[in-house]
């Protein structure tokens, strides 16, 4: 996800996107804990994901 596609993007789309990205990175962060999670890589890539799009709605919101 780049943060030009996200920039075009309105600010509830950005949240409901938010919501779904911690969903996922606390989906992950329990797949870890329980020694489940195939794809570690995902991880911090998650994390990235979620510090863009929260970048973004702070831009966005001034």
């Amino acid at each position: 996800m780049k943060a030009k596609e996200l920039r075009d993007l309105s600010v509830e789309e950005l949240d409901k996107k938010s919501q779904e990205l911690h969903k996922e990175l606390f989906n992950l962060r329990f797949q870890l804990a329980a020694g489940q999670l195939e794809n570690s890589a995902r991880l911090p890539q998650a994390r990235k994901d979620v510090a863009r799009v929260m970048t973004v709605i702070r831009e966005k919101r001034g």
